[in-house]
């Protein structure tokens, strides 16, 4: 039964995925980091370290996959600041793997929550700009 939630969840992700735009897949992208960092933090807290350790590994290739859409090319500080942003998430989630560390995983939530928020309220007409970056 649960190889079979997770086979439709698989492809329920993918089905949306294929008809998102880059806005959408952006924010489905902070919804997945959200999720992999509380299943990470809940599995510090239960001391399971197998899972700990793949929860982690996937929080950590969302926000690398965040930082490298960022457009570099863009005018402003923006994408410089969110990168550095990005950086210093990925520098928490590792001491947080270390360390076993929840308060660390804690700041990284509440980073991309902030980040989310405002990418959230992006009004939809500039829903087309190809990078999180160039958006904001």
């Amino acid at each position: 039964m649960r190889s079979s939630l997770q086979s439709y969840r698989k492809v329920s992700l993918e089905s949306e995925i294929a008809v998102a735009s880059p806005h959408r897949i952006i924010q489905m992208m902070f919804d997945g980091a959200l999720q992999r960092i509380a299943q990470s933090r809940y599995a510090i807290e239960n001391n399971d370290l197998a899972n700990k350790g793949i929860f982690i590994g996937k929080a950590i290739g969302i926000i690398t996959g965040l930082n490298n859409s960022l457009n570099m090319e863009a005018p402003g500080e923006v994408s410089k600041n969110l990168s550095d942003l990005y950086d210093f998430m990925l520098r928490r989630i590792s001491e947080a793997n270390l360390n076993n560390d929840v308060q660390a995983l804690d700041d990284v939530s509440s980073i991309i929550r902030t980040i989310k928020e405002g990418w959230d309220a992006i009004p939809p007409e500039q829903h087309h700009i190809d990078s999180h970056a160039s958006a904001i």
